[in-house]
């Protein structure tokens, strides 16, 4: 049986020095031999956290933080006209990158901003291609698996939007209908898991985003569009079709939104959370709920609960 590289170098040390040394030229080869078995020991001993570097250091050393951002997933993360990243998730981790920057006390933190879509999005994370990502991304335990999760920033339901003279009310209207979902996500599993509830067949036409899934159901092409309730609201409240479309009244999902960072950094994960935390408990939150999410509703009794627990003692 062949031993792990750490206990043949202890081996190998434990007869070394056991054996007669005749000569002191013998002496310095075997001391020589010995101090590289203790280097092997040391470098195998210190491999599992050397791999992962420390996101905080390198921000200190760059003075730079990378965020990725979904676009068109308005009010969460879009680019206006300017060219500018915006929206409330993008918001928060504007204020987290606030946060960080004071306390490292760095004199300027740069923003970079990448964008992704939702095959990539955690993939860009986990390699490190980029520090966090901003957008609406559900808390799940599988993608807990490859990469890690802030406290929630919300909680959302998944819904479908129709159009209004469409005369569909619940789910099960949908039976032999098509329906565009982004593909991938967490919507395309529980809408599947949803039609077997209620018995229904209904063919899903995958799209690339909202913005595709919104235009062919303006179409006519597809009998409706399946995401989270408050992005399908914004699209009906300010898409030039929206006045068309309706939101069935129930919900089909469970969607958390959290920040995505690399599951191999605690102490990232830490500084994202305290600066949340004290966003929820001193009511910086209030304002950026009022500027992305206001227009759409006032908060329910869920998000009300999820701000509270997320407010952790320190």
């Amino acid at each position: 049986m062949d031993l792990p590289v750490t206990a043949r170098s202890s081996a190998t040390l434990a007869v070394a020095l056991a054996r007669p040394i005749g000569s002191l030229t013998s002496a310095l080869k075997m001391a020589a031999h010995l101090l590289r078995v203790l280097l092997l020991i040391c470098c195998v001993a210190a491999s599992p956290g050397a791999a992962a570097s420390s996101t905080l250091d390198r921000v200190r050393e760059t003075g730079t933080i990378t965020f990725a951002y979904r676009d068109h997933a308005a009010p969460f993360s879009y680019t206006d006209r300017d060219g500018r990243v915006r929206g409330y998730s993008a918001e928060l981790c504007t204020a987290v990158a606030a946060s960080i920057q004071q306390s490292l006390k760095l004199p300027t933190l740069k923003v970079v901003w990448q964008p992704v879509d939702a095959a990539n999005r955690l993939d860009a994370v986990a390699s490190g291609r980029v520090d966090a990502e901003c957008g609406t991304t559900t808390i799940t335990l599988s993608r807990m698996k490859d990469v890690d999760f802030s406290l929630p920033i919300f909680v959302d339901g998944g819904s479908v939007l129709v159009r209004a003279k469409s005369r569909i009310a619940k789910l099960a209207d949908l039976r032999g209908r098509k329906i565009a979902v982004i593909a991938g996500t967490t919507t395309e599993q529980a809408l599947v898991a949803a039609f077997g509830v209620v018995d229904a067949q209904a063919t899903l036409v995958p799209v690339a985003d909202a913005v595709q899934g919104a235009a062919l159901l303006a179409a006519g092409k597809v009998d409706g569009y399946a995401g989270d309730r408050i992005v399908l609201a914004d699209i009906k409240l300010r898409s030039p079709s929206g006045r068309d479309f309706a939101l069935l009244g129930v919900d089909f999902s469970y969607e958390p939104y959290g920040i995505v960072m690399r599951r191999d950094d605690p102490d990232f994960r830490l500084a994202v959370n305290r600066a949340l935390v004290d966003l929820y408990k001193r009511g910086g939150i209030d304002p950026i709920f009022q500027r992305w999410l206001a227009p759409l509703g006032p908060p329910g009794p869920l998000l009300h609960s999820m701000y509270y627990l997320s407010s952790l003692p320190d």
